[in-house]
């Protein structure tokens, strides 16, 4: 965020009272972790992303090949 971005939104704030100011900061927190826990999800579900697709393959593979069983989901 850019500097008056940020000065903007200070200003706001200002001119809100202290009860509103402190309702804003814990959304804000909550906000950034949010943000944050998605770009962590995403930056991971990137890295995998290529196991992902090897593991789609090679079930396709034993489909085709008849090697696949039906999953017994009582064994869970």
């Amino acid at each position: 965020m850019s500097s008056s971005a940020i000065s903007i939104v200070v200003k706001m704030m200002e001119s809100l009272s202290e009860d509103k100011q402190d309702q804003i900061v814990e959304h804000l927190k909550e906000y950034i972790q949010d943000l944050q826990a998605e770009q962590k999800w995403n930056e991971s579900l990137n890295k995998s992303q290529e196991k992902l697709m090897a593991a789609a393959r090679l079930a396709r593979q034993q489909v085709t090949e008849g090697k696949a069983k039906p999953m017994d989901y009582d064994l869970l």
